[in-house]
């Protein structure tokens, strides 16, 4: 099931099938390791729901609800 990162719950990891969003934006998740083929959990939200921490190539990333709505992943059934 393909789903946006900002639609997980906490818990739930996929594997990221693209990323898109404008340049700037696209290029600064490139930059922190965001592409395709890359495993990610959501670890935590925000009381708000905004920003979320993920753990991908096995770092922890903090991101905004709106660059977690430019990743597409392919949703891992455990």
């Amino acid at each position: 099931m393909n789903k946006t990162l900002n639609k997980f719950s906490v818990g739930e990891r996929g594997v990221i099938s693209s990323v898109s969003g404008e340049g700037r934006t696209r290029r600064r998740l490139f930059d922190m390791g965001v592409t395709p083929g890359a495993e990610v959990v959501l670890r935590k939200k925000a009381p708000l729901g905004d920003p979320v921490e993920v753990t991908i190539r096995g770092y922890e990333l903090t991101l905004r609800m709106a660059e977690a709505a430019c990743v597409l992943t392919e949703v891992c059934d455990d």
